[in-house]
């Protein structure tokens, strides 16, 4: 009676792997539908604008320091070479908008030059980044 005791204990024991199996599937999923978003890596002093709206998220954004300087992806790059760099983000995670985060003391002049550098690189919309009033 004792051996028949042990044999229906064994057999109700629960097999853990197909929810193990599920886990780990919902973990490959999650990881790869996530996006991931490509941070200048600088913080710059944005302009005001009264008029300023929020913009869905995009996932590549460019800064421009009060001296020039141009950031992606928490390196800096030259000028020219954003369109290629612009591209390189695109194949990793496609996007439509650039974000471009210029500090209020930037030169025009390579603002556009970024401007024109994004456009070469795709249909792409860009948007400038401002402080709310």
């Amino acid at each position: 009676m004792a051996r028949n005791r042990f044999r229906e204990e064994e057999d109700a024991a629960i097999d853990m792997t197909p929810m193990l199996d599920i886990v780990f599937i919902m973990l490959i999923f999650f990881i790869v539908t996530t996006s991931f978003v490509k941070e200048a890596g600088i913080d710059v002093n944005k302009p005001e604008a009264s008029q300023a709206q929020k913009k869905p998220s995009a996932n590549i954004f460019i800064a421009i320091r009060a001296n020039g300087e141009v950031w992606m992806d928490k390196r800096m790059v030259a000028v020219e070479r954003v369109g290629a760099n612009i591209e390189r983000l695109l194949a990793e995670q496609p996007t439509d908008m650039v974000v471009i985060q210029a500090d209020k003391e930037a030169k025009h002049g390579v603002v556009v030059k970024v401007m024109d550098q994004i456009k070469e690189a795709g249909n792409l919309t860009i948007s400038i980044a401002a402080e709310d009033d």
